[in-house]
């Protein structure tokens, strides 16, 4: 059995039983259009590239362990990566900054190096993983060139820092 309604009721009925599905329609359509936009934007950022690093900045680990195991000054070296593969193993003598890949990690580094001379000769280093895929060394360099630190070289490590360090028995320290 049908019941009649008036149009303007029925128009009522209609729009007043549509009015959730339309809204939650019109949000899940914002929050597409957000989702695009911020994609795009994040696709137009250009993340640093340890591979932006200049080559006349880059040190080989058989030139830093040459460095650590010589009787003149030694430099300034810096791990910039992740804390736990410090105290798993390190370079000796080399001191935990924080991940360069953060504001935190790289006011840290801010920190370390505020009251040092320009021309103070600094080796950074990470290791967390192969060259390419750093983080954390590209970071660092450029905070502490646009700093206007002069005497300024990042370790390449190609694969990471057991292969290209530990496991070509260069001297290793443990621990903090």
């Amino acid at each position: 059995m049908r019941t009649q309604v008036s149009s303007n009721e029925g128009r009522q009925q209609l729009l007043s039983a549509e009015a959730p599905t339309l809204e939650i329609k019109e949000r899940l359509l914002c929050i597409a259009g957000l989702l695009i936009l911020t994609s795009a934007f994040a696709l137009g950022q250009k993340h640093p590239k340890a591979s932006d690093i200049p080559t006349s900045s880059l040190i080989d680990p058989s030139n830093v362990a040459a460095l650590i195991q010589s009787k003149s000054e030694k430099p300034l070296i810096l791990q910039v990566g992740s804390h736990v593969l410090f105290q798993q193993a390190h370079v000796p003598g080399s001191e935990y900054v924080a991940a360069a890949s953060t504001p935190e990690g790289r006011e840290q580094l801010r920190k370390r190096v505020g009251s040092l001379p320009k021309d103070k000769f600094i080796v950074l280093y990470c290791g967390c993983c192969p060259w390419e895929h750093c983080p954390n060394v590209q970071p660092a360099y450029k905070e502490l060139h646009d700093l206007g630190f002069t005497n300024l070289k990042v370790m390449y490590i190609a694969n990471d820092f057991g292969k290209d360090w530990v496991e070509k028995g260069y001297p290793v320290s443990k621990g903090d």
